[in-house]
Order: structure tokens, then sequence, then C-alpha cells
């Protein structure tokens, strides 16, 4: 099997009894990664992913802030996040246990290609970023123990036949295909700031450089790049870093070498960062 899946914990100053986190890849599916985690108390830092992010909860509730909503995902539920899209997420009353997909934007388009039998103009979106179908709850969560380290009773075809069934179901069911909405930055100004921070990911700006740049106060500047990009300047920067952060610890770069290319402090920021946004540390992420 093609699985490599260390157990991790996260680190004692944010665990709490109970929070755990085991993450894997499986390369061959275009570097699907699955997460399986329980917490107690750890909370995501709001953030965005370059894959789609599709959760089962088993047990308890998740909250998470999505498209400007309050959500609450528990049991029987799968929750989607759509790529680019920021959202958070934090348990909600004693926690939850959960099982996590991060499949790739390409992944998603050629399954949805063999759903609907013809070639599609943009990857599946999903409106809705609770579906309530304990059907596709289950065949998550039995795809997700298919594809773990633990089941080496499975063989490479099978997983491989479970997960473009699962895929499949879930797009059949719930996708909206070649109707995706657009992600609009809003006015030139903010996007011109959004490209200038997306290219200087190692270098420090200064705000009244931004501002002039949107062509705004400094002020208004903040809530309007908030308001079209649903982070501030300063959390979308470290967003951006984050994963660039995520490609190079893909690519085998040592946690070192990353903090000091993306723009961290130090190694430890980085640590910081990214486990705020995903659950694990840099070193463990790269050694999947």
């Amino acid at each position: 099997m093609t699985v490599v899946s260390p157990e991790l914990s996260l680190d004692p100053d944010q665990r709490a009894p109970g929070d755990v986190t085991h993450f894997w890849r499986v390369p061959r599916h275009r570097g699907l990664e699955c997460l399986r985690a329980t917490f107690r108390r750890h909370s995501y830092a709001r953030h965005s992913h370059e894959t789609y992010a599709i959760a089962a909860v088993l047990s308890g509730c998740e909250t998470f802030f999505y498209r400007g909503e309050q959500h609450y995902a528990g049991p029987g539920s799968v929750a989607v996040v759509c790529p680019d899209e920021i959202h958070d997420g934090a348990p909600h009353g004693d926690g939850f246990e959960y099982r996590t997909f991060y499949p790739s934007v390409e992944l998603m388009r050629e399954v949805a290609e063999d759903v609907a039998g013809r070639p599609l103009l943009s990857p599946p979106w999903f409106s809705q970023a609770i579906i309530s179908d304990p059907d596709l709850a289950r065949a998550h969560a039995r795809l997700h123990a298919c594809l773990c380290h633990d089941d080496i009773g499975t063989s490479e075809m099978e997983q491989d036949v479970r997960l473009v069934a699962y895929l499949s179901l879930l797009i059949a069911r719930w996708a909206e295909l070649d109707a995706p909405p657009s992600l609009s930055y809003g006015p030139k100004g903010i996007a011109r700031v959004r490209d200038y921070l997306d290219a200087h990911l190692d270098q420090e700006a200064e705000l009244s450089v931004l501002a002039a740049m949107a062509g705004l106060s400094r002020s208004h500047f903040i809530r309007a790049f908030q308001k079209e990009t649903g982070l501030t300047p300063h959390a979308y920067l470290l967003d951006r870093r984050f994963r660039a952060a995520r490609r190079l610890l893909e690519r085998g770069e040592t946690p070192g070498i990353v903090a000091a290319t993306c723009g961290f402090f130090d190694q430890s920021h980085l640590n910081r960062v990214f486990k705020a946004r995903m659950g694990i540390t840099p070193g463990a992420y790269r050694a999947a």
C-alpha cells in the first residue's frame, strides 16, 4: 500500500486530553490527504486550501464559519469546503471526532467528468456547506477506514474502487456542474494588493503602502480588503504563507528552509501558523 500514516498528537501546549490527530497521504490519487482527528479544545484559525475539504463527523459537533455564516456539523452529516474559500473550525460542546479528505481540484474534476459523461468547464461546486445525508456519511467513514494504514487487508484496487464510488456519489447527489460562482476580489485596487502580497510572501509590507496601492485610506482599505477576501491583510498574508509552506513541505523541503522561504519569523512561527490551520506540525506533514 502506498500509504504512510504516523500517529501524531498536537504539541503539549496546545493539547487537551483526547486531542489527537492522524494524518497520511495517498500519492496515487493526486496526493490525496487524509486526516483522522478528535478535538476537545483545538481550534483552527481562519484559512483556505487549494484543495477541497470534505469531512464527516462521527461523534460530537464541529462548528465552523464559512461563507458568512456559522455552521454546525454533527453525526450523519458531511461538511464540504470548496477550494480557496475561507473557513475555520472548532469543537462545539464537548468536542467532536471526524474524518476528512482533501481531494485536489484535478481529482474532483476527473470524477465529475466521469459522472457527467462529458468534459466540464470547471470543477464541481457545492452550494451547501453541510450535507445531511447519513448514507453518504457512512460511505465516507468506510472509505476513510479503507484508506487508513491500519486496514492492511484491503488491496489498492479495492481502495480505488471505493474512492471513485464515494466521490461519484457525493458529486452526483450534491454538486453543481459547470455553474460555479466566481470568487470576486472586488475593486481593482484590492486585487492589485492581493496580487502584490501573493508575489512577495517572504517580505513584510507596510499598511500605509498597501492602502496607497489600493487608493484608499488605511481604515477604509482594511474594511474593503476584509469584505472582499474574508480576511484582514495580515491574516491573508499568513494564509498565503501557510499555503506556500504546505506546497514546499510536500516536496520534501525542511521546515527551517520553508520558514525562511515563506517569510515566517522563524521555525517556531511556522509551527504555530501551520498547526492552527492543519492540526499537525510541519514536520509531521512533511514526513507523510
